[in-house]
């Protein structure tokens, strides 16, 4: 394995902790900014806004660049992004902190892939973009729970260091270790995407992306306020919880793949949606109880990610029948539909809380959870016709 893939490796795991940990450390940070938990609360909503703007946006308008030019500069965006919300002198400077990251994230996602597909042999390319893409997954297991225990222990802001500390040292390798020679992909041109945003059948898929996915981050973003305020643990308990979760999390995103490739994406992402929201309406119940609120949020985690794989894979599955020519860039805007879907859901779990209280976040999530079950079995009745009908024209 190149030492180069472990450099992208790493710089996953550091932006996969920065975006998630906020979770965690909600409660306190909303006490310290002297800010209330909505408010709080779209620190994740505005950091997932800039992964939707700079996935496609900021990919394409820096497609001319050479890729190691854009990698260098993403991450050294990312480490000033951390660096400035480890400073932040107030909430405000804290939100341009969290949008500059976000920008960030979105691009080197973009690129990733391309990247590390490059720097292995042709038949070693799907392994390269999956170990670099663990570093995700280690991230929400280990990352998450750390920076979580490390922002109660020692001050939300170190945690932001550290996480600046992580990128830099993941950006010094990416200068020394990756190639400057990696082969330049097509250009993506913005009239492409445009072109990919006109197919009804597309738009579908990623509004089921957007609901499934933001359904669950309505509840998740005030995931910590409901531990500590409902079901009674102390703050410094919030990283083990976290710890829970994204161990789940890691188990529910290999069987919804293994699942989505078994029985195809439709029957996968109703399994998978109809159990999450479930599991939502469940924990309207067991958060009053400590240990029953555990094991619900074990499940909730598998379910919660495990519809990422299926969405995906219905994606390019659709686009390679009606955008041939853009199917990299239909699958960045799936990529940017999972972060309208947090911005949207973490949005809204804030306006709920403002308005009703932290419980109600559960139940509504639920109920956008299942509008994405009900668009996932329509768009399903329309493949079927459109099978039916290739089927009659072949008989034809």
């Amino acid at each position: 394995m190149p030492l180069a893939l472990l450099a992208l490796t790493l710089s996953a795991f550091a932006i996969g902790t920065t975006e998630f940990v906020i979770v965690g450390l909600l409660p306190t940070m909303a006490t310290d900014l002297n800010v209330s938990l909505p408010s709080a609360g779209l620190l994740v909503s505005l950091y997932a806004l800039g992964v939707a703007i700079g996935a496609p946006v900021l990919t394409a308008l820096t497609g001319k660049w050479n890729r190691k030019h854009v990698l260098l500069s993403v991450m050294s965006l990312f480490v000033a992004g951390n660096l400035l919300a480890w400073q932040a002198p107030s909430y405000s400077t804290l939100i341009a902190a969290r949008i500059l990251t976000g920008l960030a994230h979105g691009v080197f996602f973009s690129i990733g892939s391309t990247i590390a597909t490059g720097l292995v042999s042709k038949e070693k390319a799907a392994s390269a973009i999956a170990i670099m893409f663990t570093g995700l997954t280690v991230a929400l297991v280990t990352g998450v729970p750390l920076g979580t225990y490390i922002g109660q222990a020692f001050g939300w802001q170190s945690t932001f260091l550290i996480v600046a500390v992580l990128g830099l040292v993941a950006l010094i390798g990416s200068a020394f270790l990756v190639p400057n020679n990696l082969k330049q992909p097509p250009v993506s041109k913005l009239s492409s995407q445009l072109k990919v945003l006109t197919q009804p059948r597309l738009l579908l898929v990623y509004a089921i992306t957007a609901l499934g996915y933001g359904g669950t981050f309505t509840a998740f973003t005030f995931l910590a306020p409901i531990l500590e305020q409902v079901s009674g643990f102390n703050p410094s308990a919030i990283s083990l919880i976290m710890l829970v979760y994204g161990v789940s999390v890691a188990v529910g995103n290999i069987f919804g793949g293994k699942m989505a490739d078994k029985i195809g994406p439709i029957k996968a992402l109703t399994i998978i949606f109809s159990g999450l929201a479930a599991i939502l309406v469940v924990f309207n119940f067991t958060a009053v109880h400590p240990i029953a609120a555990v094991a619900t949020i074990l499940v909730w985690g598998a379910f919660a990610f495990g519809n990422v794989p299926g969405l995906q894979v219905y994606v390019v599955k659709l686009a390679e029948k009606h955008t041939p020519d853009a199917v990299d860039v239909a699958s960045g805007f799936n990529i940017a539909a999972f972060n309208v879907g947090i911005a949207l859901g973490s949005w809204g779990g804030g306006l709920i809380v403002a308005k009703a209280g932290l419980m109600h976040t559960p139940w509504v999530g639920a109920i956008i959870v299942l509008i994405a079950l009900a668009l996932t079995r329509y768009s399903g009745r329309l493949d079927r016709r459109n099978e039916e009908k290739c089927e009659a024209l072949k008989l034809a």
